[in-house]
């Protein structure tokens, strides 16, 4: 199976990282820079599920061609139209592709470019982050990729896949017949933790702690149940009574990603995120008041960004 990784940072560099760990060779497609790097210093993961450091083979996109059964992207969504241009010379009949990008626009953003039948649906449940020395530190110990086809059931290249990501060690790699309702479970989540959190600046526990801070974020949590039972994928009650504990914990310190970046400086998938709970509240004539109010919150930001206006401590 002929796999192709774009780039080979935090996640795509984990994941691609233990398939090669397997012997699938893996192909990373980065940047001259990167690639320099990887030629001189390898792949390396540092992880408690164990370390791998490895060389491993790279290619740029000027050297870029068909011919790839498996196209892993992992980029983030507000890089998604750069990346479908970087993808394209890679993309034949043979490719399935496999996005595990925050959100669902993405799907359809990709099937219009490369045809619904190229495009498979997948998330990744993972923490890790890139080291200024390239190395990739693996945090704790998710390791989940999870896969199917958008349509539902199973397939014969999603069988494939599965079978051979399965033997990669540090990872767990499955095939689901419903790959839309878990993106679904886990925009809900992600789109509650990122409204709460950025809404209010503060972690989940801190939210808490505060008058009806539970009731506030249980209230965002049924919202977006709301708006995913809308469009035909709703919450069950297993997930409700979990997350209803997630977003209940006085002494979590959990946070959207979204707001680490926001107060890093750097950019968010606000669009991506926020803007699509917020269009799909407006179009089901669902009650939107705080989806605008985040939407609006990081706009707001990212203007201010552009304008060069952060603190100096941002």
């Amino acid at each position: 199976m002929r796999i192709l990784i774009l780039g080979a940072g935090a996640l795509g560099g984990y994941f691609g990282g233990r398939l090669h760990q397997a012997g699938l060779d893996p192909c990373f497609l980065v940047r001259p820079a990167r690639a320099a790097a990887l030629a001189r210093d390898g792949l390396r993961i540092s992880s408690s599920l164990g370390d791998y450091q490895a060389e491993v083979t790279t290619i740029t996109p000027d050297a870029l061609q068909p011919g790839w059964d498996v196209l892993l992207l992992t980029c983030k969504a507000y890089d998604l139209a750069e990346a479908i241009e970087t993808i394209r010379p890679a993309v034949d009949a043979r490719t399935a592709i496999l996005p595990v990008l925050n959100g669902i626009s993405h799907i359809e953003t990709l099937q219009r470019a490369f045809g619904v039948e190229r495009v498979l649906g997948g998330l990744a449940k993972i923490q890790a982050g890139l080291a200024p020395d390239g190395t990739i530190r693996h945090l704790n110990d998710w390791r989940w990729l999870t896969f199917g086809e958008i349509a539902g059931g199973m397939s014969t290249r999603v069988e494939a896949i599965a079978a051979a990501f399965g033997a990669a060690p540090g990872m767990v790699a499955t095939a689901v017949p419903n790959i839309m309702a878990q993106m679904w479970e886990k925009l809900v989540h992600l789109g509650t933790s990122a409204i709460c959190t950025v809404l209010m600046r503060a972690n989940v526990g801190e939210i808490a702690r505060a008058p009806n801070g539970i009731g506030f974020m249980h209230g965002i949590l049924e919202a977006n149940a709301a708006i995913a039972a809308a469009e035909g994928f709703p919450m069950s009650d297993t997930f409700m009574q979990q997350y209803r504990g997630v977003f209940g914990d006085g002494a979590s310190a959990y946070t959207a990603s979204m707001l680490r970046d926001l107060e890093a400086g750097g950019r968010i998938e606000a669009d991506h995120i926020l803007g699509f709970l917020l269009e799909a509240a407006r179009r089901h004539g669902l009650p939107s008041a705080l989806h605008e109010a985040a939407f609006l919150h990081a706009k707001a930001y990212e203007q201010r960004r552009d304008a060069k206006r952060l603190p100096a401590s941002t």
